[in-house]
């Protein structure tokens, strides 16, 4: 017993000697490795990779998103400003109520979990102890009411979220959000920054769900990864990597969503609650659909 101790201070004196970003050969020829399960025959090698970017980039990564994506925007704010479109026309029913409760349901959701996840990801930071093992809990019961969001919200809009030419020339222009002129910008019912982020949330959330449960109950076995030579380690350390690489993007398009639905545009978050756009702003931001609206004899 007292020399699996010994053997495990000289890993830690070891580690602490070479550093996180020690050569990657020392984790294919040495006895730590072995110890760690970095390079265990049959495994995927993830090891050196997954304490790489946990221990060195991911971090950073995740504070940059938070400084510097809130940064931006307040420059834009202060430079171009938002946009302002006349409430005296007509209102478009853009939203049915069960479009609105659904994404009611899924921005709780998203709410709890982000600031949830930042505090579990920068953990060492908070103190760790009961604070952070309450907001990991939070997060997983949050994750429940994102499962009962994403699916409905996914087969209600899918149909609208396939690119489209309209899309490419959105994406030159930015969506017109550059300049203060209210040019009409090509986009359809939803322009090329709301399908990014759906896909992104929808597709891209179902995969950090499943790679969520995998981190939280870790102590289970699935016979497809034994029978595919895929150890339980190697999957906990995929579903840790992919989960934090698609949460940074979840992260920095969550807070998209939120400037230009607040600040960007003037009283556009009322259209998700109410239902309704204001046909100034359908007519400039969604000129296509505008189109096709009038072209229907809808509006």
């Amino acid at each position: 017993m007292k020399s699996k101790y010994i053997i495990l201070a000289l890993v830690a004196l070891s580690t602490l000697a070479f550093g996180a970003n020690a050569d990657s050969a020392i984790y294919g020829k040495d006895l730590i490795p072995n110890i760690l399960g970095y390079d265990q025959k049959g495994s995927l090698h993830l090891g050196y990779y997954f304490t790489l970017m946990q221990s060195t980039y991911f971090k950073p990564l995740f504070l940059g998103v938070l400084i510097g994506v809130p940064a931006a925007f307040l420059i834009h704010y202060l430079v171009i400003g938002p946009m302002v479109f006349s409430h005296d026309r007509k209102k478009i029913y853009v939203f049915t109520l069960f479009n609105r409760i659904v994404h009611a349901i899924a921005a709780i959701a998203f709410i709890l979990l982000i600031p949830t996840g930042l505090i579990i990801m920068f953990g060492s930071t908070f103190g760790g102890g009961t604070f952070v093992t309450a907001c990991r809990e939070i997060h997983a019961i949050s994750t429940l009411l994102f499962i009962i969001s994403v699916f409905p919200m996914f087969f209600m809009w899918a149909r609208w979220m396939f690119l489209h030419w309209d899309d490419i020339k959105w994406l030159m222009i930015v969506g017109g959000y550059l300049n203060k002129d209210k040019k009409p910008v090509p986009a359809g019912k939803f322009n090329a920054g709301q399908k990014t982020w759906f896909w992104l949330a929808t597709l891209g959330g179902v995969v950090m769900i499943l790679t969520g449960a995998a981190m939280y109950f870790q102590d289970f076995r699935l016979e497809i990864l034994a029978s595919n030579g895929i150890s339980q380690i190697d999957f906990l350390r995929a579903s840790a990597l992919i989960h934090n690489a698609l949460g940074l993007g979840v992260t920095a398009l969550f807070f998209v969503h939120l400037y230009m639905s607040i600040f960007a545009i003037k009283g556009a978050i009322h259209s998700i609650i109410t239902g309704y756009k204001e046909e100034e702003e359908v007519e400039i931001l969604h000129s296509s659909y505008y189109k096709k609206l009038k072209e229907k004899k809808e509006i």
